[in-house]
């Protein structure tokens, strides 16, 4: 799967879909134009009986100029002010989506089994994606077997699972489906369903103004003035509108038709390039048919947002247009060889309890009773076979360590606020006695209880690692660090920038640690400007490019003219010149990586391939010259799953 392709892709459908809307808008202005012609023209001396004294022919002379502009002009205004509420409210992150369906935040401190496999199986696909660990959020009220990916970019991105997916799916089919939505994140599907849900936002909104005014048109009916004409004239008014809601609500759902079911194709074929088996996202697709509840999803705010599930949120019978393909051609597509069977998981029956904000934090209240009774019905109605889903969590974690090359105290202090802390400062302490002391001091100024002994305790052994094992080190420690409170971030910041201002300069590899840094977690907590693609040729950026290499080639372990020139001759700069060394800064580097990130999709993997064949010029890539083209690719948002020899 070309997942750069992909994104191109995905920015070509922002196009198809703005023509879409405008069309739709356009449509919704002709016919609020000619409901209130209607409105006027039956409203006047009209009987149905005996016809207009004017006679139908002057049904034309209510359109005027006038008229016709200022009802444009309201609804055009309404619409995108709408759109820009809706936009600026889910540009924030994944976040603000999960909380809208009544998502809760799963803790790594989480206790319940359930929610641990479902964090273990979220951080695997994200480690084997070269990508952040994404939050992950349950909706605790749903039974049906449905997830999502949401966000702007893979830095603020979330994945939400509902309760029914993480306790009826195998570990398989779980990575399955996850794999699936992290297919969504990386084809650049994200940030066009944000801008899909604001803008049909903005075309549906005209028919909840309708059915808001039909209700209040029956309190006035009921009340003191029942016998005005303000009733009648609201209710005709309310359904007017309504009506053209109505109408907007199927242009929305054919757009979000057009834009989404290919799209679910392609990520049931990344899953399979993911997991490297058609098992884990076949053997789910059939759990969900043989399943009652299905996929189905009652979330208050489900509908608007249906195409960026992973299934249908409603029964097909109610949908004009279905945003999903047939569950058994998405079966037939992965496995082929399929014999047309289901597989068969009884519902689990809990009592319920309303999500809440904090009810997952550390996987008591519902979780409890869901973990409860989990264990009774597997036992009871299951049998043997479904009861064993998968190992304990703390061999989950012992699977993550041994898969990583890292410790396992590393691996479970990685998931603790705390320890989290510790493991991203331990990073940057130097081998240097005397200026491992005075980092120390910085850290004890903190005021934070047992943070300098934990980086004293482990910061001998992280050293140990060495580049190749950092980056997914500092990964698996971004969930613990997002659920800081804002000025615990910026405390954290300001400490990570003392301690690599301590040597009074700054090395690359700390320059790469705080970009990841400042990459991934300054969405959580403010207001993030994403990238953009706004330059189509590589000539565009040659400056920036020479930047890029330069350094490459200057820390590089070859000849750094012969590395330089290797790199710059396979994208076409045969006249370009390597920069000296001390020209070479890292402000200049950061500055060149952060232009290059606005570079149109397909020219991205170009220069990573490039960037990889010069480095890798002797036949391998060092430690350090896979970190830095890794870095390279998060900053400019674009991870590589099967990366070029990443």
């Amino acid at each position: 799967m070309d997942f750069f392709a992909q994104q191109d892709a995905a920015r070509r459908n922002t196009r198809v879909l703005v023509l879409l809307f405008l069309a739709a808008v356009l449509l919704l202005i002709v016919l609020a134009n000619a409901a209130v012609a209607a409105f006027l023209f039956f409203s006047g001396d009209y009987n149905i009986y005996s016809g207009s004294r004017e006679g139908m022919d002057g049904f034309l002379s209510y359109f005027s100029w006038s008229r016709c502009g200022t009802v444009s002009l309201a609804i055009s205004a309404t619409v995108a002010l709408v759109v820009l509420a809706k936009w600026v409210q889910l540009s924030t992150g994944g976040k603000a989506v999960a909380e809208s369906l009544g998502g809760t935040r799963i803790l790594p401190q989480s206790r319940d089994a359930t929610e641990r496999r479902c964090l273990n199986v979220v951080e695997e696909m994200a480690l084997a994606a070269n990508m952040p660990v994404p939050p992950v959020y349950v909706l605790n009220g749903e039974r049906g077997i449905n997830a999502f990916a949401a966000g702007i970019t893979p830095a603020d991105a979330i994945v939400a699972v509902t309760r029914g997916t993480i306790e009826h799916l195998k570990r398989h089919e779980l990575q399955g489906v996850i794999a699936h939505e992290f297919s969504h994140i990386l084809n650049g599907d994200m940030r066009l369903n944000i801008r899909l849900v604001a803008m049909l936002k903005g075309i549906t909104f005209i028919g909840d103004v309708g059915h808001i005014l039909l209700r209040s048109s029956n309190r006035v009916r009921s009340g003191a003035s029942a016998r005005s004409k303000v009733g009648p004239t609201i209710s005709l008014l309310g359904f007017a509108l309504w009506l053209l809601g109505w109408l907007g609500g199927l242009a929305a759902g054919f757009i979000k038709a057009a834009i989404s079911r290919q799209k679910e194709f392609l990520a049931d074929a990344s899953a399979v390039q993911y997991t490297r088996s058609p098992d884990g996202i076949g053997d789910a697709l059939k759990v969900i048919g043989g399943y009652i509840p299905g996929t189905l999803v009652h979330a208050a705010r489900a509908n608007e947002m249906s195409h960026i599930f992973f299934g249908q949120i409603e029964h097909r019978l109610w949908q004009v247009f279905a945003t999903h393909p047939p569950l058994r051609d998405r079966i037939g597509r992965v496995d082929p060889q399929w014999n047309g069977e289901f597989i068969e998981r009884k519902p689990m029956h809990y009592p319920e309890q309303p999500s809440r904000p904090g009810a997952g934090d550390v996987g008591v209240g519902r979780a409890a009773l869901v973990a409860a009774a989990l264990a009774g019905a597997l036992a009871e109605d299951v049998g043997a076979e479904d009861a064993h889903f998968e190992s304990d969590p703390d061999q989950l974690e012992q699977a993550t360590a041994t898969r990583e090359d890292i410790p396992l105290v590393f691996v479970q202090q990685s998931h603790e606020p705390l320890g989290a802390h510790a493991l991203i400062y331990c990073l940057l302490i130097s081998n240097d006695e005397t200026l491992r002391q005075q980092q120390l001091q910085i850290i004890s100024t903190t005021d934070i209880i047992g943070l300098q002994e934990l980086v004293h305790t482990f910061s001998p052994g992280v050293q140990a690692l060495g580049a190749p094992r950092r980056l997914p080190l500092l990964e698996m420690c971004l969930p613990a660090l997002k659920s800081m409170s804002l000025p615990q971030y910026r405390l954290f910041k300001n400490t990570l920038l003392k301690l690599i201002q301590a040597d009074q300069r700054t090395e690359l590899y700390e320059w790469c640690l705080f970009q990841l840094v400042r990459h991934y977690l300054d969405p959580e907590f403010i207001t993030v400007k994403p990238s953009r693609a706004r330059y189509r040729k590589l000539q565009t950026v040659a400056a920036h490019i020479r930047m890029v290499f330069s350094v490459l080639a200057w820390e590089s372990s070859g000849e750094s003219h012969a590395v330089f020139r290797l790199g710059a001759d396979s994208l076409g700069f045969t006249d370009m010149e390597i920069l000296r060394a001390e020209q070479c800064e890292v402000a200049s580097f950061s500055n060149a990586v952060h232009e290059l990130a606005d570079c149109y999709p397909l020219l991205k993997p170009r220069l990573l391939k490039a960037m990889t064949l010069a480095a890798g010029h002797d036949g391998q890539l060092t430690p350090l010259e896979r970190e830095i083209i890794g870095s390279m690719a998060a900053v400019m948002d674009c991870p590589i799953p099967s990366g070029p020899d990443l």
